[in-house]
């Protein structure tokens, strides 16, 4: 077994915190009966931000239009559970699908251009597709969105209750099964070669990587992942309109990503929950200037580091660390 194998495996196993880490995450609903639809809206949030990482921090294809994805997903399934049937788990599939083949066919649009091509590219897209839910509202509901979704029992058997307990096990379990598959892939030969693609792209293609067909599989796989957080979305509140698409989806979740890290799995998740937290507290104190407040944190997030802002001993000199990520 060579030395990157060895390397490979390392990284793929699990630590010794992570178990216990995410058996109190999905015992959270139960300790914090009361909190349970925050629960439900990080867990949400965190799969959307770690189906950008895949793309962003492990292959780095920069994206706006991220929103596109996670829309889909959400009208896919909240369509299906209204027009076809309530099953939860069968809409999350019928969601993953839907944006997933959204994904296949914008993926020709990041293989050639710039950085600053592909932002302006996946940008557009979104944009297209909220516009296009705009105009079907026949469909859609158009800007007074899509309701009247009810969703039948999780198994057949967990009702979604209204204290939100049901919806955050629920998106809670299928993060946890989306970070393991995740975390899988990163580690995987296929993984390797992303960073490859992330680090030096021409060197990648020197070397024989083939770097399209990668960039597209990835892209494709990280838009299906957003369609299952959009998905989780629609089931969890029953409704779904023009807001799952709107440019603020994407900027938030690129957000959560500078708070959180890329290139590490638990970024996303990371992000999400500090996001959430300081987007419900500070809204809570101050309605109107709570985007002040949490771009001003960024500010100082960037210009004194994460690890600095985190780890308050190194400002003594105990260790020196990089910026933000």
């Amino acid at each position: 077994m060579t030395n990157s194998q060895n390397l490979l495996l390392k990284n793929g196993r699990w630590k010794r915190w992570e178990i216990p880490l995410w058996l109190l995450a999905l015992a959270s609903p139960l300790l914090l009966g009361g909190h349970a639809l925050i629960i439900n809206e990080i867990a949400i949030v965190a799969l959307f931000a770690l189906s950008l990482d895949l793309i962003l921090g492990f292959t780095g294809i920069v994206s706006l239009g991220h929103a596109a994805f996670f829309g889909m997903g959400a009208y896919s399934a909240a369509l299906f559970a209204k027009l076809v049937m309530p099953d939860p788990l069968v809409g999350l599939l019928v969601g993953m699908a839907c944006a997933t083949v959204l994904g296949a066919l914008c993926s020709a649009t990041i293989l050639r251009g710039t950085d600053l091509t592909r932002l302006m590219v996946t940008l557009g897209v979104g944009l297209i597709l909220g516009e296009l839910a705009n105009k079907m509202d026949w469909l859609t509901g158009g800007a007074d969105g899509l309701q009247g979704v009810m969703m039948g029992p999780l198994l057949g058997r967990f009702e979604f209750d209204l204290s939100g307990r049901t919806a955050a096990w629920y998106s809670l379990t299928v993060l946890l099964l989306v970070f393991v598959i995740t975390r899988r892939l990163v580690n995987s030969p296929f993984g390797a070669t992303l960073k490859a693609i992330r680090d030096n792209r021409l060197r990648a293609m020197a070397i024989g990587i083939a770097v399209n067909s990668r960039m597209a599989l990835v892209y494709t796989v990280a838009a299906g992942l957003a369609g299952v957080a959009g998905a989780l979305l629609a089931q969890t509140t029953g409704f779904a309109s023009l807001d799952v698409l709107e440019f603020h989806r994407s900027a938030d979740v690129m957000t959560i990503l500078v708070i959180g890290g890329v290139g590490w799995l638990y970024g996303g998740i990371t992000g999400a929950i500090v996001f959430k937290l300081m987007q419900d507290i500070i809204s809570s104190i101050t309605p109107q200037y709570w985007t002040f407040w949490i771009g001003l944190f960024l500010v100082v997030l960037v210009m004194v580091g994460r690890e600095r802002l985190i780890r308050p001993w190194t400002w003594f000199g105990k260790g020196k660390t990089g910026g933000a990520s």
